[in-house]
């Protein structure tokens, strides 16, 4: 009973730390020349299922958008607000969702296996990329080759990078949690 309950206190605490760190990540950013922007967002996002397990990175996910959707300025370059998700960028931030979750998942279905890791963050970032293109065009007017260049295409090697680095990092972090008998998976 003991260790079932301090697993689930710490669930619940890293769950609100995680929701906590990806809002003060997210912000701080460097303007593209588009309307999206480099952050480190995504690579702690990649970090939080190794951490967290899929459902609770995702529900961290959640509470960020959440957080974000209150009023509170955690988007990139400091944005909040209703008008955020339901603008240009809003697709990419709410794409945060799936993928977590897909890269999640493919990380639970093969725990010792990093190279199948980073297949499944890199189809997770491309369902993201995917959500926020359509999104993106559908607010701007853009053309799918336009959307491409500005929001996809100068992003693919940062976001690469920050997959082999949350790779490498990822199972350490969870390899300690398991040996403090600690479950990421609840």
């Amino acid at each position: 009973m003991e260790t079932k309950t301090k697993s689930s206190v710490y669930q619940l605490a890293m769950t609100a730390v995680m929701a906590a760190v990806i809002a003060v990540v997210a912000p701080f950013s460097i303007p593209a020349w588009g309307e999206v922007s480099f952050t480190l967002c995504t690579f702690v996002l990649y970090l939080s299922p190794y951490i967290l397990g899929w459902k609770k990175a995702a529900i961290a996910t959640l509470v960020y958008i959440m957080l974000g959707m209150v009023g509170m300025p955690v988007f990139s370059n400091f944005k909040a607000g209703l008008g955020v998700l339901a603008g240009p960028t809003g697709g990419y931030i709410l794409g945060y969702i799936p993928m977590v979750i897909i890269g999640g998942l493919i990380i639970k279905a093969f725990p010792q296996k990093r190279a199948i890791h980073l297949g499944g963050m890199i189809l997770a970032t491309a369902v993201l990329y995917a959500f926020g293109t359509a999104l993106f065009c559908a607010q701007t007017g853009s053309t799918l080759e336009r959307a491409l260049l500005v929001c996809v295409i100068p992003f693919i090697p940062f976001d690469l990078g920050k997959m082999f680095l949350a790779t490498a990092l990822g199972p350490v972090l969870r390899e300690r949690l398991v040996k403090a008998n600690i479950d990421p998976e609840g």
